[in-house]
């Protein structure tokens, strides 16, 4: 994975977290990243284990909305656990 790559992986965390936040509460930008770059890993395998096609054709657009999924997960499991 390339510098570009990794940049691109963490922006798209931080929209994701960003996003998260309006559902399910605020935070920081710390926060944001941290709840996005997992959800950018809990939300595509929870989709493809549900079987679940977003039916987006914008590339850029449906890993965004997976990884919004994955930390909306990942943001009510540590309230509930924590």
């Amino acid at each position: 994975m390339d510098i570009k790559a990794i940049v691109i992986f963490l922006l798209i965390g931080l929209v994701a977290g960003w996003l998260a936040s309006f559902v399910v509460g605020g935070g920081g930008m710390l926060k944001y990243l941290l709840w996005g770059v997992l959800g950018a890993f809990v939300g595509p395998f929870v989709l493809r284990g549900f079987n679940i096609n977003l039916g987006i054709g914008n590339q850029l657009v449906s890993q965004i909305v997976s990884s919004t999924i994955g930390a909306i997960i990942v943001v009510v499991i540590a309230r509930v656990l924590g």
